[in-house]
């Protein structure tokens, strides 16, 4: 059954506008893809690059974060039955990606075998207190866990914050859904209110005390960080929690820095349990699929959008599979819209609200990886994206040391992109029928293919470009030797002609003969130089000179041309 979160909705229970469904319990996750920032290594350090979550590590207790050790590593103690239908959802190959190749047939742990994403998670914050709009009552929701999600060989680092709470009215619960996952405020209303988010936020610690709250409202802080840094500034409850990672335009000294890579509202998992989900409206469905806000519950200008914009919202957004009176747990609808996945389902189903082997724990296990996989690849891919166009930026093909820069940046991402394709990237997570479509509609709705197939395209394009500059590099240097073998063989056919004795002194001294090398050796290096340096010009008198089609004087007036300036 559902177990009852220990904080509770501030709001008095009893006051419910009639008609209005209640939400018995409801859970939050979001999801913060951030790209992470290069870093330089720690003093002391060796050439190799250091793994972000090494250098998290090493903070000790500097740091609030401290890295999960897995129910898989933890022992059989800690391993449930949840943990166990979470594994064998999955195909192989997306097992190996979220939990390593396991233990070696020996009991060792074998080399490489760890997981190639790496989870840390902080205990310090406990509970948040959210006022959704300026003058309602304050909601106070219990966090069930702050995480972050690292990955092998990506610089992309994914915040994790599920919250949970109990007896909601629906219309708070949209609105919570709606304002709470926001880096920064929209905008500011008549009012000097910040648009879109949540009015008031505070993290709280288990004793009550306030750690950090948001400052939404200041809208010169934020407006004079965009004009100062060209980029915005995150709100400084989120930047609380995610410290010590610092934004890469912050003046704060920081190891790891991190930048926005997708829109600031962040993605979004819900779970919500209700006593009749059946007596939803269409509205109610549509603006939690789409996680519009409340609003009007009846009729069809009630609609967050026009009419025929949401047409098709059932077959796009919709997986009605269990959507009946049967089952184990009737009446579950799921919705999916790339940028959210919302579950909705019977609070009275005893089977729904299971934490081992129920739709909670599908929710909170199998949903989540898979959703999380997805907008790893698209945050992944945007990495990229980001990575090519800061190479282009900073080259100068007037500057050789640039130039080898750009070159080293593009092979670099040329590989990294290799391996995120043998590693990462996969259309398939599940052949169960239930995460297997989920995941399709999160992948279709992210434009993942399109996505890949640009970063793939760009990526391959930079590369052709410098396969295609190396030979013509090469094409040049094999120009300018069979220039200087052309003429040098004039030369070689005087001197082997002349070398029948033409200077009797073989009996010389050693520092006459070394006098006649000398005099040899000279020009001849002379001549080599500066044929290597006329060779452009002199590839181009070799052109016209074998061009039977051009006279006699057009043929001298390239040889003279070798001479002349302002003729490349």
């Amino acid at each position: 059954m559902l177990q009852p979160t220990p904080v509770q909705a501030e709001a008095p229970a009893g006051e419910r506008p009639g008609g209005v469904p209640t939400v018995r319990h409801l859970r939050q996750v979001l999801l913060w893809p951030l790209r992470l920032m290069p870093t330089r290594p720690p003093a002391g350090a060796g050439p190799e690059r250091v793994p972000p979550w090494q250098l998290l590590r090493d903070q000790g207790e500097a740091s609030p974060w401290r890295e999960v050790v897995d129910e898989y590593t933890g022992g059989i103690e800690a391993f449930h039955e949840r943990h166990y239908n979470e594994f064998v959802t999955f195909l192989p190959y997306v097992q190996r990606f979220l939990y390593g190749e396991g233990r070696s047939g020996h009991g060792a742990t074998a080399p490489g075998s760890g997981p190639p994403l790496r989870v840390f998670r902080r205990h310090d914050v406990s509970a948040v207190r959210a006022v959704t709009r300026p003058g309602e009552p304050a909601l106070r929701l219990s966090i069930v866990h702050v995480d972050l999600y690292f990955f092998y060989d990506v610089d992309v680092v994914i915040l994790n914050l599920e919250v949970a709470a109990n007896d909601l009215p629906l219309p708070r619960a949209q609105e919570l859904l709606y304002r709470f996952g926001r880096a920064y405020p929209a905008g500011w209303d008549a009012q000097g209110h910040a648009l879109h988010c949540l009015h008031e936020v505070e993290w709280l610690a288990g004793d009550g005390r306030v750690l950090a709250r948001s400052d939404a409202q200041q809208r010169e802080l934020f407006m004079a960080h965009v004009c100062e840094h060209r980029a915005p500034r995150i709100a400084a409850h989120w930047a609380f929690l995610l410290e010590p990672l610092v934004p890469a335009h912050s003046d704060r000294e920081g190891m790891l820095r991190y930048r926005q890579i997708e829109y600031y509202r962040m993605p979004l998992m819900a779970f919500l349990a209700l006593d009749e989900p059946q007596a939803l409206t269409r509205n109610d469905f549509v603006r939690l699929g789409l996680v519009t806000g409340a609003g009007p519950r009846e009729g069809d200008t009630a609609l967050p959008y026009a009419a025929q914009h949401l047409s098709d919202f059932e077959q796009r957004f919709c997986y009605d599979r269990f959507w009946s009176d049967g089952g184990a747990a009737p009446h579950t609808r799921y919705l999916c819209s790339g940028h959210s996945l919302v579950v909705v389902g019977d609070a009275r189903s005893e089977f729904f609200g299971c934490r081992d082997r129920g739709v909670l724990a599908q929710f909170r296990h199998q949903h989540f990886m898979l959703f999380l996989i997805a907008h790893f690849q698209k945050a992944a891919l945007l990495m990229f994206s980001d990575r090519l166009v800061e190479a282009l930026k900073a080259l100068d093909v007037g500057d050789p040391a640039s130039v080898r820069r750009f070159k080293r940046a593009i092979r670099q991402s040329f590989e990294v992109f290799l391996r995120f394709t043998h590693r990462y990237w996969f259309h398939e997570v599940a052949e169960q029928a239930q995460a297997r479509a989920l995941f399709h509609m999160a992948s279709n709705h992210l434009g993942l293919d399109p996505l890949y197939a640009e970063v793939k395209e760009r990526i391959h394009d930079m590369n052709a470009y410098l396969d295609a500059d190396s030979l013509r590099r090469q094409a040049n240097t094999v120009v300018r030797l069979t220039v200087v073998t052309i003429f040098g063989l004039v030369g070689t056919v005087t001197t082997g002609f002349l070398g029948m004795n033409l200077i009797a002194e073989a009996e010389a001294s050693l520092w006459t003969k070394l006098g006649y090398f000398a005099l040899v050796f000279v020009p001849t290096t002379f001549l080599t130089v500066y044929t290597m340096v006329k060779s452009k010009r002199l590839s181009d008198f070799l052109d016209a000179l074998s061009d039977e089609r051009l006279s006699t004087w057009a043929k001298v007036k390239s040889l003279l041309a070798v001479w002349r300036r302002g003729t490349d």
